[in-house]
């Protein structure tokens, strides 16, 4: 009787131990396998990926699939076989399903999107073309895109059909709006999209239906997009305001914190970086420099403490990230843009590499990914001494100004003219 009872125990343990596994790879798998969002899964540019190549052949990574795609800077997401960005042919903003093992298109969301030039506007055409500038998001297997006349829609991830939608412009009565350049975020049910700069705030909309959940009170915004942190276990919004960096009550939109952050233009572009530590970094370009600050709760209130602050790192469209002790990002404006390395604790510059332009980052197994403006893919180690490159190759045209996306070992890139897959396994 006691041997059978053994051979229970341990036949129910055996089979815990292989639905721990089997729920470990399950968890790993999905780690690896979508781009939901501007930023990856956990919206910070860290992507739990398979093991990358440290060295490519002459010609560069294997290429899996290349295709033309039409203007626009908007990120490529991904969910299971289907890729989902935007770009614009004429007059119209398209939002588009691909398959992502080929590149063929599975659905198009074409809708009339005429540019609007007042002034302010035309130094986002003039310098960066007419966009689109948001990247979409995917939720509940619903796209959320954002064009850039506050065109706001919601597409079956499936078929790309209307769910709902919404004009942000006529809708909310947007005077002096920008371009609008941030992309939208999910928080429980609803999504929140930021108001295309000016003085108009930020607003949830409910996800099934579009209706409106809550919208904050106006203040000046910046273009940049927003993160979720948690402070003392509160859900806060951080937003770019023009001249500073806001906190927001996640989940109705009060009104939280503030803390300044002043530049030449109002154009705070890169997105806000949180550590674990509870710090977060931000920066930008045209004088604004960077700044680190401390967050914590004392009582109902947000503290918020500033630690260090230096104009000589300037990120400014590109992101930044943080990998541990490390603060990295390209650092200029007009100019050129360096990669450069600050130390997390202090601000201190640790060094620069003055061989790649502007670029995007992701930190994947253990090494960086970067894809500059020049079209140059490399792979690299980091540390406080400086960067090690591992492999790189020119594989884009100029202006290749969106990030990359990294699933599995297959990197999805785009400049202004195309779209392309890379492998970057072993």
């Amino acid at each position: 009787m006691l041997r059978v009872v053994i051979l229970r125990l341990a036949t129910t343990l055996t089979l815990m131990i292989v639905f721990a596994v089997a729920c470990a790879n399950t968890a790993a798998q999905e780690a690896v396998s979508s781009w939901p969002q501007w930023g990856g899964p956990a919206r910070n540019f860290h992507i739990e990926s398979e093991t990358l190549a440290r060295a490519w052949p002459d010609s560069g990574p294997p290429e899996l699939w290349r295709r033309t795609l039409g203007e626009g800077y908007s990120a490529i997401l991904v969910q299971d076989n289907t890729l989902v960005t935007m770009y614009r042919s004429g007059d119209n903003e398209i939002i588009v399903g691909l398959d992502a093992r080929t590149g063929d298109t599975q659905w198009e969301y074409s809708y009339d999107a005429p540019l609007v030039h007042d002034g302010y506007f035309d130094i986002w055409l003039n310098s960066a073309g007419p966009g689109p500038y948001s990247s979409p998001l995917i939720a509940d297997n619903i796209v959320y895109a954002v064009g850039v006349n506050g065109h706001f829609h919601a597409l079956d991830l499936r078929s790309g059909k209307l769910r709902w939608s919404h004009d942000l412009v006529d809708q909310f009565d947007l005077v002096g709006y920008n371009a609008f350049a941030s992309s939208p975020i999910a928080y429980e049910g609803t999504i929140i999209v930021p108001m295309g700069g000016g003085s108009h705030g930020v607003v949830a909309f409910d996800r099934e239906t579009g209706a409106v959940v809550w919208q904050s009170g106006s203040f000046p915004l910046g273009p940049g997009s927003p993160i979720l942190i948690t402070v003392d276990e509160s859900d806060q919004l951080v937003v770019w305001g023009q001249q500073e960096i806001v906190g927001l009550d996640a989940g109705d939109g009060e009104w939280l914190w503030s803390h300044p952050h002043a530049n030449d233009l109002g154009l705070n572009l890169s997105m806000p970086v949180w550590g674990d530590d509870q710090r977060l970094f931000v920066s930008s370009a045209y004088n604004g420099g960077s700044r680190m600050v401390q967050l914590h709760r004392d009582g109902n209130n947000t503290a918020v403490d500033e630690l260090w602050t230096t104009n000589r790192t300037r990120v400014h469209f590109s992101n930044a990230l943080r990998i541990g002790d490390l603060v990295l990002g390209s650092s200029g404006d007009f100019g050129p843009a360096f990669l450069t390395a600050l130390d997390a604790a202090t601000g201190k510059e640790l060094w620069r590499e003055r061989s790649f332009a502007r670029a995007h980052l992701i930190h994947a197994d253990g090494v960086l990914v970067l894809v500059d403006e020049d079209g140059e893919i490399a792979v690299a180690s980091v540390s406080d001494r400086g960067i090690n490159v591992h492999a790189r190759k020119a594989l884009l045209t100029e202006n290749a100004w969106t990030p990359p996306t990294l699933v599995g070992s297959t990197l999805y890139v785009r400049d202004r003219k195309e779209i392309a897959a890379l492998n970057l396994g072993k």
